[in-house]
């Protein structure tokens, strides 16, 4: 039974919190309202910031250029708003919240996945790309939230890692010409480390999910705060930040590669133009 058809409306005091009753369709198997009568799964919220901090870690790094003008692109933003819709949700589980958290993954996905199919090529091919993902995510977007099923969610999810892991596959694989092998092999073993993670993190979701009570013993056997270890849906929280950051580091250095690559081809271009240029000269004059 899949995390949408449960609901713990029956902890005990899940019918006490500032933001009660819940309204969501999801719950998870964390005890609502255990730690605050202000956070409904404290521990859930609070792994959200493992977003935060990747995001703000990019934005406040090298390049930044002060506390009001932070360096961002389109791949931090969307893990950013991730983490704070996802720590919105855990901590008042309303309905409206679980939207903007499940759309906050795909944002998070859709901007992975046009990093990762643009590549500063000439012509339209770029421009195609992201007008199609910016009228396709908008338009799910409104479909997802009028039927409220999350089956669309989880299958446009899925889709989505699918079509980055073979375009991954292509970039680092099959790609003509090939990228610098030194940087063929980082990229390779970084990319195995995002998906590992993510598998792993999937794989903790789905046991907090299944052995719930069997968790609930666990943590109540062992007391706080070691109990807060076997919170596993948190666990996936900081697993896929990690992966998102660790395939965000690719796709940027993947982008500057293609930048360089672009630039030297305008670059050899201009000067076998003017190889050519003198070439033809000394021959006219020879005549």
């Amino acid at each position: 039974m899949g995390h949408h058809n449960r609901h713990f409306a029956g902890d005990r005091y899940a019918l006490s919190g500032a933001w009660s009753p819940p309204t969501s369709s999801a719950n998870f198997c964390e005890e609502d309202y255990v730690v605050s009568i202000y956070v409904a799964e404290f521990i859930n919220s609070l792994t959200n910031f493992a977003y935060v901090y990747f995001a703000l870690r990019y934005m406040y790094g090298r390049g930044s250029r002060g506390l009001f003008a932070p360096k961002s692109d389109f791949m931090s933003i969307s893990l950013l708003i991730l983490g704070i819709c996802s720590f919105l949700f855990h901590a008042t589980l309303r309905q409206t919240l679980q939207f903007a958290d499940e759309l906050g993954m795909l944002l998070l996905a859709w901007s992975l996945l046009q990093g990762l199919l643009t590549g500063r090529r000439p012509g339209g091919y770029d421009l195609a790309i992201n007008v199609i993902l910016a009228i396709v995510f908008p338009v799910f977007a409104a479909f997802y939230v009028w039927t409220g099923k999350i089956i669309y969610h989880a299958t446009a999810f899925i889709i989505m890692v699918v079509v980055m892991a073979a375009r991954g596959h292509h970039l680092f694989y099959w790609r003509n010409p090939a990228f610098p092998t030194a940087k063929l092999e980082v990229w390779r073993f970084q990319g195995a480390k995002a998906l590992g993670l993510l598998i792993l993190g999937y794989g903790l979701w789905n046991v907090d999910l299944e052995l719930c009570a069997q968790l609930r013993s666990l943590r109540e056997s062992v007391g706080l705060p070691w109990a807060w270890l076997f919170e596993l849906h948190g666990w996936w929280h900081i697993l896929t930040a990690w992966a998102a950051n660790v395939l965000i580091e690719v796709i940027r250095e993947v982008q500057e590669e293609l930048t360089q690559e672009k630039a030297n081809g305008h670059l050899n271009g201009h000067a076998n133009g003017k190889s050519d240029g003198i070439a033809n000269e000394k021959a006219n004059g020879a005549h």
